[in-house]
């Protein structure tokens, strides 16, 4: 996303620029995010509404990029989630699962009979009522998800590696402190 000098004017523009120089004459609204900017960065503010939607539109892109990265793995995207989070909380019964993955216990009943048939978790008794099982990762299944997180890792480092320079990595990681504080609050 390396901007250029527009020949003639203190105007810099993304490669986005004209289109959106082109949607400000004609009165429509438009995302501030690779917005036109004077050689001065007077630019104004953008609102916390179109940081919202700009913000949201890349995060859902980047995980989907994520996603797709993995995809060697032959695990679902729910498979992968419910393994994540067996691996993060630990042993967790069918029907919590469900509720925490927001879906009916008989889908979570085949996603974990799934899991289980490969070997990525496994049931035992919940000591808490005997009627019960609990359903916790095994080593295997902590391997195939370490698995999935490198190739997700790797991905994203080679991504940042050829598209961003020094300048740009540092403002990225200005913005990941961000996004860490808008998080947690």
């Amino acid at each position: 996303m390396k901007r250029r000098d527009r020949v003639g004017g203190p105007w810099r523009l993304d490669r986005q620029g004209a289109e959106r120089q082109a949607a400000l004459q004609g009165g429509l609204s438009f995302s501030y995010g690779e917005c036109m900017t004077q050689a001065s960065g007077a630019a104004p503010d953008p609102t916390a509404e179109e940081v919202a939607n700009q913000l949201a539109a890349v995060v859902s892109r980047l995980l989907r990029r994520l996603r797709s990265s993995s995809s060697e793995s032959l695990l679902t995207p729910t498979q992968r989630s419910v393994l994540a989070r067996l691996d993060d909380g630990g042993a967790a019964t069918t029907a919590d699962l469900a509720r925490a993955e927001c879906v009916r216990p008989q889908s979570m009943r085949l996603t974990l009979g799934a899991l289980e048939a490969q070997g990525l978790v496994e049931r035992a008794p919940d000591p808490a009522d005997g009627r019960k099982s609990v359903m916790s990762v095994t080593d295997a299944g902590r391997t195939t998800l370490a698995a999935v997180r490198a190739a997700k890792r790797n991905w994203l480092a080679e991504a940042v590696a050829a598209e961003l320079d020094g300048h740009e990595r540092r403002t990225v990681t200005e913005a990941v402190a961000l996004i860490e504080r808008l998080v947690g609050s």
